[in-house]
């Protein structure tokens, strides 16, 4: 099937058949003998010293096994959740790093925040010892707010971290851009709000936890994103080695990031497990998932952008506050700082650029990675600052875009943040987007919309993307008893299509047929060692592991073909899965061979086998770009924005399937437009209390609100990677929500609107344009 049509064919999904009928298997559908039912008693307020915790009355009632408080833990010696990339502030000093409670000692921070747990024969016998458990809360005032949470007089999420204040972190010459702003000729200023996402993946997380008291190893089933890092992160909490840990990963229902880092609800069910000897289930319903997962963004930003009098970017500065809610989760700290900042100079040719990043605690659910990790905050702040300076100077927002551009001729090009961008050609790239969307042709739609009493508006945003992740990777490649090939792999597929794209690059370098592959991957005792799934990093780095491997079963088939043709090795070519003597006929398929020499190896020869296996070392990222646009028709009287239509033009290297690739772009743009339109996160700023706490509350997009997203690929390889590839799989979530927001105040701008934050729902459309009339 797939060595017909090879790479950078659209070949269908090879994993969808059996998760369209049914046959996956999700870390919930996991039952193992004797399990019992974990479940969380969560606080219900966002700040409160907690005065009193009884369980007794609780723990007597039928079906409770056992009810944990920190005290337990505590007793047994489990440490707290730890933070795995912490930061330096700019003076030098540490940043502040509380500590993150797998449950709550002697106070609660965010409503959520867990409290006890309870594993009980069933799920309802747990719900209703939880209902039971008796606990006085001391309520405090909370913080919610990120742009006020460092305001003199705010109540202090932790009472030894002074104005609520993480870190306080810098990038860049400071000395050098405030040189360039001294001799600009304008200076274009924004604030910008980059709205908190509820991640909402399809599947809810889950853990599935077992003890083997004699062997001391737990085996946990969890929906990661790379059961590699819980592993690591896991096992010293409990004062052990990792290797007493097994994570197995089934098949995952969306990550986003979200599903990538150790959460209480791991650690409690392996405790529990351990304590009962029997395994422990906790799985979360949607309305807990609002309340127990990271959340992402949430950042308010100063722009400042200096441009000289030929309309020539000078430098950029930035001022940022990120929320980290009330704990320092896994990654928290560097997303907004060394992940975002990363991508500030975007494809335009700053001399200088410097960012400062604040880091807020708030009483609020911790804020992690969520797709594009703080590189589509960047993006959106630069997008709407160039935008914005367009219309002060009077200059063509296309225009201004492209005398900006790094061109092709200054590749490798290196950033003032200390990226060097290896290969990309932004003006090719922005003309097809132009033409793809007939953008001269705008004014005559604009034109029959208005005299519909409709408002129409075009944006386009030019994103630049740097992907990230472990600096190395690995494959495994086995010949099966049964004809078949496993691939092993280091990175984890939580629906993007990695099985596909593997069997592809397989089948392509040893010339078997893609059906005869099997991609093998979540078990961290068959698969040693990964990298896990985040930061668009797997194709291009599973993919070089691949191609390592693959290299090195030809070469052992090479050695083995020589004795089995009884021939000198040096004779021996490969070609289309095929092992022959040169210059002659004779030869051997190359699965004909790993089992001629698994059978002389069973009969006790000493006979080279072909099962091979490599560990890549992934010397560079990658970064793609794209130019989106999109069209939006506006109801003035109500508020209510229709996308007309949309469209990405997108350089993201090599394409090994365009199928793939516009699905995952097509993907990126739905999460990015409910981000820009509908997704709010409200907390109420006097209790805490989460308001937007469910889908009748938390709009996510649906598929009549969005047209087709119209995707162009053009390949401009990457020159850092033998693939040639790019990381694709955020780059429609970086690009959509300045696209879409540039379209609706250029819809609006004629109204005197010439600035709305995200979400821009009817309602603040509506009251933009109220408020823009009195004016």
């Amino acid at each position: 099937m797939t060595t017909k049509f090879g790479l950078a064919q659209p070949v269908r999904r090879v994993e969808d058949p059996r998760l369209l009928k049914g046959a996956g298997r999700y870390t919930d559908d996991i039952v193992l003998p004797g399990m019992l039912c974990g479940v969380v008693l969560r606080s219900p307020h966002a700040a409160a010293k907690i005065a009193r915790l009884a369980t007794e009355a609780a723990a007597s009632l039928p079906g409770v096994k056992a009810i944990y408080t920190a005290a337990d833990l505590k007793a047994d010696g489990l440490g707290p959740l730890p933070c795995a990339a912490p930061v330096q502030n700019r003076d030098g000093s540490p940043m502040a790093s509380p500590p993150h409670p797998v449950l709550a000692e002697g106070a609660v921070r965010h409503v959520g925040d867990p409290v006890a747990f309870i594993v009980a024969e069933s799920v309802q016998a747990g719900r209703n010892a939880a209902e039971a458990i008796e606990v006085d809360y001391d309520i405090l005032p909370a913080t919610t707010d990120t742009a006020t949470a460092m305001d003199p007089g705010k109540p202090l999420v932790w009472p030894d971290v002074t104005d609520n204040r993480a870190f306080d972190w810098e990038i860049g010459d400071k000395a050098a851009t405030e040189a360039e702003f001294a001799r600009a000729a304008h200076v274009t200023r924004l604030t910008i709000v980059n709205n908190r996402i509820v991640v909402s993946s399809i599947e809810a997380r889950a853990a599935v936890a077992d003890y083997d008291a004699a062997a001391g190893r737990w085996t946990l089933y969890a929906n990661t994103q790379g059961g590699w890092l819980v592993k690591n992160l896991i096992g010293p909490l409990f004062g052990t080695e990792p290797d007493r840990f097994r994570i197995i990963t089934p098949d995952v229902g969306g990550g986003f990031g979200m599903k990538l880092f150790l959460y209480a609800e791991h650690v409690l069910t392996c405790y529990a497990a351990r304590k009962l000897g029997q395994p422990v289930k906790w799985a979360a319903e949607r309305s807990e998932a609002f309340v127990c997962d990271t959340q992402g963004r949430d950042n308010v930003t100063l722009g400042e952008l200096a441009i000289d009098a030929d309309g020539r970017f000078l430098a950029l500065r930035t001022r940022n506050v990120a929320n980290m809610g009330a704990y320092l989760s896994t990654f928290a700290p560097y997303i907004p700082t060394y992940a975002g900042t990363g991508v500030l100079s975007s494809i335009y040719g700053f001399k200088a650029i410097y960012a400062n990043v604040l880091g807020v605690f708030t009483n609020t659910v911790p804020v992690d990675a969520y797709r594009g990790a703080g590189r589509p905050e960047s993006n959106y702040l630069v997008e709407r600052l160039v935008d914005a300076a367009a219309r002060e100077l009077g200059i063509d927002r296309v225009e201004l875009r492209r005398r900006n551009m790094v061109p092709p001729s200054a590749m490798p090009h290196s950033t003032p943040v200390g990226k060097t961008y290896d290969s990309g050609d932004f003006r090719i790239i922005l003309d097809a987007a132009l033409a793809t969307m007939d953008y001269a042709g705008f004014a005559a739609r604009r034109a029959r919309a208005a005299a519909a009493g409709k408002r129409r508006g075009i944006g386009l945003a030019y994103y630049l993307e740097a992907t990230g992740g472990d600096p190395t990777e690995r494959a495994e490649i086995r010949f099966a008893d049964d004809g078949c090939v496993d691939v092993f792999v280091g990175t984890q597929s939580t629906g993007q299509g990695h099985e596909t794209a593997y069997v592809q690059l397989t089948a392509d370098r040893l010339g078997i047929d893609g059906e005869k592959i099997r991609i093998r991957q979540g078990d961290t005792d068959t698969i040693p060692v990964g990298g896990g799934t985040g930061g668009a990093r797997s194709l291009y780095s599973e993919g070089q592991a691949i191609l390592l491997t693959s290299d090195s079963v030809v070469a052992k088939g090479k050695k083995a073909a020589a004795e089995v043709l009884e021939a000198a090795e040096a004779d021996i070519a490969f070609a289309d899965g095929r092992f022959s003597i040169v210059g002659t006929d004779r030869g051997i398929d190359i699965l004909a061979l790993a089992a001629e020499q698994r059978q002389r190896a069973a009969a006790g020869q000493a006979v080279t086998t072909l099962d091979a296996a490599e560990i890549a070392n992934i010397d560079a990222h990658t970064f793609p770009n794209g130019c989106h646009i999109a069209e939006v028709e506006i109801d003035p009287e109500t508020g209510v924005i229709e996308l007309a239509r949309y469209s990405v033009s997108d350089d993201v290297g090599r394409a090994i399937n365009p199928l793939i690739v516009r699905g995952q772009v097509a993907g990126g743009v739905a999460q990015g437009y409910g981000q820009a339109v509908l997704e709010r996160t409200a907390y109420d700023p006097e209790s805490g209390q989460l308001l937007s706490g469910s889908f009748m509350d938390y709009a996510l997009p649906r598929a009549n609100e969005l047209p087709d997203i119209e995707v162009e690929l053009l390949e401009i390889p990457c020159v850092s990677n033998p693939l040639g590839v790019k990381g694709a799989g955020e780059a429609g979530a970086v690009g959509s929500p300045p696209a879409v927001i540039n379209a609706i105040i250029d819809a609006l701008s004629a109204d005197g609107v010439l600035h709305i934050d995200m979400p821009a729902t009817p309602e603040r459309v509506w009251r933009a344009l109220t408020l823009a009339k009195a004016a």
